[in-house]
């Protein structure tokens, strides 16, 4: 019966991670699944689509009283957050009333790329965030996902988002010879389906990835399945290893001296998130160099979701390229991540 499948909530279910977390959760049948969101979401498109699926919507806000939240989690056996970086912080009292409630396991919001502490401020920030559920005593499963596809190949040249982010996009950070995992925005919910219904995974930490590409590959790949062929390489905008520095520098620099300035912060970001793509191909010069490969995931003691689910199917680069290539306009989540990540907003 229906009744008896687990009832998951997710936080932030009309987000970009959200809807494809609970657009897979629903397809997989295996699950109710229900999407917290705040009062002015109500009525917003986003929310409507989900409602219109079948999914329950539950209202509330982070910043209610502890004796609502636990309300607002009644009936729940999973809670998954993929709330905006902005209230990553806030979770604690929401998964403090989860543990209170009975909520089996928890899944913070992660979905980014494996790093140790002290890479990334916000990844400090959510593994801040792990420390506190694993001292609450709550079951969990971590979860990250390397970069999205979506934004890992460069724009064609009939983009028409904006030159500030084409550019974005057309950049090469060093020789870009460092390899990054890679996953489809679109199949988040999938893998995540699978990972949370396996027992394996309880209290453990889980690597999603489709495919592992060095940076100059995907441009190369971008460039010959776009048809831009040479005018695409001619576009290329080169980062060179001192300038990556400077920039990462001068950012961690102003992060120190405010490090709640949502601007700055957006910055530093940015800038660590430059070093990780590939500014250095050999031995770590910098934090971020070299994090986001399977090698370094494993190290730090994530299991290998391809490993677990092998009858889900892993996409390569090159396939989702030939789909990327054939949008309308390839750029569009490009257009409206890139600037809000450049306001230190999350994705």
């Amino acid at each position: 019966m229906a009744s008896e499948k687990p009832l998951v909530l997710v936080l932030g279910g009309t987000g970009y991670t959200g809807q494809s977390v609970v657009g897979g959760l629903t397809k997989s049948g295996n699950f109710r699944v229900a999407a917290f969101v705040r009062p002015t979401s109500v009525t917003k498109p986003a929310t409507e689509t989900l409602r219109t699926a079948g999914v329950e919507i539950r209202v509330g806000d982070f910043t209610d009283d502890f004796e609502k939240l636990k309300q607002y989690l009644h009936g729940v056996d999973i809670l998954i957050s993929a709330v905006d970086a902005g209230v990553v912080g806030a979770q604690r009292e929401i998964f403090r009333a989860a543990k209170e409630v009975g909520v089996q396991r928890v899944v913070p919001c992660d979905w980014a790329t494996p790093s140790a502490k002290g890479v990334i401020l916000i990844n400090d920030l959510k593994l801040e965030i792990r420390e506190y559920l694993r001292d609450l005593g709550v079951g969990y499963t971590f979860i990250d996902v390397g970069w999205w596809m979506q934004l890992f190949l460069p724009l064609p040249l009939r983009s028409t988002v904006g030159p500030q982010v084409e550019a974005m996009t057309w950049r090469i950070h060093g020789a870009g010879e460092n390899r990054n995992l890679l996953t489809d925005l679109h199949n988040i919910g999938t893998w995540t389906a699978k990972i949370i219904a396996d027992p394996r995974t309880l209290n453990k930490t889980v690597i999603i990835w489709e495919d592992e590409v060095k940076e100059k590959d995907a441009h190369e790949i971008g460039a010959r399945v776009s048809g831009d062929e040479d005018r695409l390489r001619e576009k290329r905008i080169q980062m060179r290893v001192p300038v990556q520095d400077s920039m990462c520098l001068t950012a961690r620099s102003l992060n120190l001296l405010c490090p709640m300035c949502i601007g700055v912060r957006g910055g530093y970001q940015e800038a660590n998130r430059g070093r990780q793509r590939g500014v250095c191909a050999g031995p770590k010069r910098f934090p971020g160099d070299q994090e986001n490969t399977l090698e370094n995931a494993k190290r730090l003691g994530y299991l290998d979701a391809r490993e677990l689910c092998p009858d889900l199917p892993a996409h390569s680069l090159e396939d989702f390229a030939k789909k990327f290539y054939s949008l309308p306009e390839p750029g569009e989540l490009a257009g409206e991540i890139h600037p809000r990540i450049g306001k230190g907003e999350s994705a």
